[in-house]
């Protein structure tokens, strides 16, 4: 089943005019599809600021909704000294 994700322009965020639209709807598009930064083309400028708007936009939207968001998990290793 395919699902349809909104454009920045659909929920209120202008694209600015310095960064390339069709990255920055890449970067923004693949945030929403819950997508990692994992390659050379996701390091550009454009793809990362649409990254990090749709992880905003998403993790608002899930806000709105009442979805908890739980603390990052994380390894701690503790060494003694004596």
């Amino acid at each position: 089943m395919a699902r349809r994700y909104p454009m920045p322009e659909e929920v209120g965020i202008t694209i600015p005019r310095n960064l390339i639209d069709a990255r920055y709807r890449r970067g923004f598009r693949h945030a929403l599809e819950g997508g990692q930064i994992n390659n050379v083309e996701h390091l550009r400028l454009s793809f990362r600021e649409g990254f990090r708007a749709g992880k905003s936009y998403a993790r608002e939207l899930r806000r709105a909704r009442g979805v908890a968001d739980f603390p990052l998990r994380a390894k701690v290793r503790f060494t003694s000294r004596v």
